[in-house]
């Protein structure tokens, strides 16, 4: 159910679960694709099943975030309204994180959702983005982008009582890393090397599975992630990288103004959001789809809403279309 308070969209725990029902069909359409190799039919079977589940739904949403700009993504491109019409919403969405990973059956890959009232979700340009995070408890500013990687590793593991050779950090295997690599080999860090999926990463931190995520992704996959972080109190830092004229083309585009900009947890999520992630294959942080007797489908889900529901739902359908047999209890 969506509450509004005269023109104003109250987003709840209601919303939430009919905005599960979103992540959870696009997971079962990528699942279709696990281990065939086919990053392309994945994504697909994901984007038409999310757009298809989104169209259905009473809301005026705009999705902010979504698979590129609309001279290059048919369907779920920046600035597409989706809907039947109703209270006016940001989304952002990534109908399947780590496309590789589910077309070579590795873990990590995801449907993920964000949702905001209208205006309240940054919208990132499709560039890459340099991004710190860490996970909830920690002073403000504990990391930041500002410093040099020894500071922000000394003040971590200040915070956290325990020594730098304690910390496991966690990044995007990437050619494009090899010096941070070997600058956090140096200072005695432990490194978790994954091959895709910095939502998952980022998503690990809250778990507390690793202490700090650092290095260069999507800048969508930064403002995705800033929803569970700013839900349980973490945080995140990023700057665009527009080291050329069409980038900052692009990023003007948008409406970013400042090229040089830090963007924190704030910056990018601001007022009540939540976020919701759907597992395709298992990860660090959930089990992915689990076909079982009879055409039974079990999905296992995360939701993190910045008023303060965290939780894990685990659902059994009779098939991709039926009706849940088993619902996880939300709560705070």
């Amino acid at each position: 159910m969506i509450i509004c308070r005269g023109e104003v969209c109250v987003l709840g725990d209601g919303l939430c679960v009919e905005f599960l029902n979103v992540t959870e069909c696009a997971a079962i359409e990528a699942h279709g694709f696990v281990g065939r190799g086919d990053e392309k039919g994945a994504d697909a079977a994901a984007v038409d099943s999310m757009r298809s589940t989104l169209n259905k739904m009473c809301i005026d949403g705009t999705i902010v975030i979504g698979e590129g700009e609309r001279d290059n993504a048919p369907m779920l491109y920046s600035g597409e309204k989706v809907g039947t019409g109703g209270p006016a919403l940001d989304i952002a969405v990534d109908p399947l994180e780590g496309t590789t990973t589910c077309a070579l059956y590795k873990e990590g890959a995801m449907s993920v959702i964000a949702v905001a009232r209208s205006g309240c979700l940054l919208k990132a340009p499709d560039v890459y983005m340099d991004k710190i995070a860490v996970g909830p408890g920690l002073p403000d500013g504990v990391v930041s982008l500002s410093g040099d990687l020894r500071t922000n590793l000394h003040n971590l593991s200040s915070a956290k009582g325990c020594a730098v050779s304690d910390l496991t950090v966690v990044m995007l295997k990437r050619d494009r890393h090899a010096i941070l690599v070997e600058s956090l080999r140096e200072l005695g860090t432990r490194i978790r090397l994954i091959d895709d999926g910095d939502i998952s990463a980022v998503m690990s931190l809250i778990r507390g599975e690793n202490d700090m995520y650092i290095g260069i992704g999507g800048a969508p996959e930064g403002v995705l992630s800033a929803v569970p972080l700013a839900a349980v109190g973490g945080q995140i830092e990023g700057k665009l990288v527009l080291n050329t004229d069409a980038l900052r083309e692009r990023a003007k585009s948008v409406g970013i103004e400042d090229m040089e900009r830090l963007y924190r947890t704030e910056d990018m999520v601001r007022g009540e959001a939540f976020f919701i992630a759907t597992g395709v294959t298992d990860s660090l942080v959930m089990k992915g789809i689990s076909r079982g007797k009879n055409g039974r489908i079990t999905t296992d889900s995360m939701i993190f809403a910045t008023w303060g529901t965290i939780t894990q739902v685990q659902r059994t359908f009779c098939n991709a279309s039926g009706p849940a047999l088993g619902v996880g209890t939300l709560h705070g």
